[in-house]
């Protein structure tokens, strides 16, 4: 671990030419301790030096970071990745160019950090580069941007006062997007039309089936959401109202029943705990119309000439790289809202509710997760030994991660509701 500490940079921000990594130097610039050893990194060191003279104006009495250019071979990341003791890494779409770079930091000893949602390639990484981060001591924590910190947080967070209040396990966890002011970049956009070229419909299915990402089986299906819930796509909830189909619910429930099965699973949050996540809207109808599209919609992009045409469309969006003004998501605003029901063998089991808001732009918000999960793993050793390595998850990160999200502007609370008689 000597040896690790010892290297030339405390981090490096991997494709810091990108949308997101430009908004993640930033955060760096302005929030980070002025002492950390960091570089940018990327392809193009024109486009790099561009960037850290636009960074003056964030912290002009900063010392800047240094320029580390790759051709993003396995050659030259593995030389990268033994630079520094931690990768942000934000170039994607990851299937397509980031595999190596996980690669390169699983055989180095170098924690690894990006923000992708593409749960058929995290499942690729956790099969082939587990087990050699695990020996390395190199802790990979894919997906900590909108995909999934937010559900993974809020999901341990109810299960951790379920157990710590009432000493029970937690039956069920719903998350619902509650509000969601943005526009996707060109990188999302990139990813999203583009994942069908690499991934087969089977490969999809096998990295998508319930507790694929899971390193222990997974409960048994105790609490079944309805068939008319799945025909229709509606849920109706208590306490966060009418709910449907979100198409961010299938890579954040892999990332946390992956981490259900990390932190112990049945003696942690419970031996019969279930995850379902959903987006809220006004009435039942729309709810049927926005599951019926995203259902449509998946069908036809299969179809090659239809995900083609949708390329096309959305490059002239934003092209990768691009994407909406700071001062355009500067009113934006995400929220979640969880309820988490007890395991309890009565009628009426007690439930507890969370929230998780952040008041600004999402890929902002990601630069912020994936900048401050970093000072985490650099400043608590006892963490970092305690996860030993691995391809692990944001809930993984614990309190102390949710303690630094807290105070750069995140709101996570949670309390227990009262008993219903």
């Amino acid at each position: 671990m000597t040896s690790v500490k010892s290297r030339k940079y405390d981090l490096v921000l991997l494709g810091a030419t990108g949308y997101t990594g430009k908004l993640c130097a930033e955060h760096i610039t302005t929030s980070l301790p002025t002492d950390l050893k960091w570089a940018v990194s990327g392809r193009s060191h024109e486009r790099l030096s561009a960037i850290v003279e636009g960074l003056k104006s964030y912290h002009s009495d900063r010392a800047q970071p240094d320029i580390q250019t790759v051709t993003m071979s396995l050659e030259d990341l593995r030389l990268l990745a033994q630079k520094t003791r931690i990768v942000i890494n934000t170039v994607g779409p990851y299937h397509k160019y980031s595999s190596p770079v996980v690669q390169a930091c699983a055989e180095n000893g170098t924690h690894y950090l990006d923000a992708t949602g593409e749960t058929p390639w995290v499942y690729d990484m956790i099969q082939k580069y587990h087990d050699t981060a695990k020996a390395s001591g190199a802790i990979i924590i894919p997906e900590i941007g909108l995909e999934s910190t937010p559900s993974d947080l809020l999901a341990r967070t109810l299960a951790t006062l379920l157990r710590k209040k009432l000493s029970v396990g937690t039956k069920e966890v719903i998350v619902s997007l509650h509000k969601l002011d943005s526009q996707p970049s060109g990188g999302t956009l990139a990813t999203a039309t583009g994942i069908l070229d690499h991934y087969s419909l089977s490969e999809f299915a096998t990295a998508s089936a319930p507790w694929a990402l899971s390193p222990i089986a997974g409960p048994k299906n105790s609490k079944a959401v309805s068939l008319l819930t799945k025909l229709l796509g509606v849920r109706k909830t208590q306490h966060l109202g009418i709910l449907t189909t979100s198409i961010w619910a299938g890579p954040n429930s892999a990332i946390v029943q992956r981490s259900w099965g990390l932190l112990g699973g049945p003696k942690s949050y419970g031996p019969n705990f279930q995850y379902n996540e959903y987006m809220r809207v006004k009435n039942s109808l729309a709810g049927f119309i926005i599951h019926a599209a995203i259902c449509l919609g998946f069908l036809a992009m299969i179809i090659p000439p239809v995900r083609w045409l949708v390329q096309f469309a959305a490059h002239n969006v934003y092209a990768p790289g691009q994407g909406a003004s700071k001062d355009n998501t500067a009113k934006d605003t995400v929220e979640f809202r969880a309820i988490a029901e007890a395991d309890q063998d009565v009628p009426n089991p007690q439930m507890a509710m969370a929230r998780f808001r952040y008041d600004g732009g999402i890929y902002y918000m990601t630069g912020l997760f994936l900048a401050e999960a970093a000072m985490v793993l650099l400043k608590n050793d006892d963490l970092t030994e305690r996860l030993g390595g691995g391809l692990l998850t944001p809930a993984m990160l614990g309190q102390p991660f949710v303690d630094r999200l807290q105070n750069v502007g995140v709101t996570l609370d949670c309390r227990i509701m009262p008993e219903q008689q």
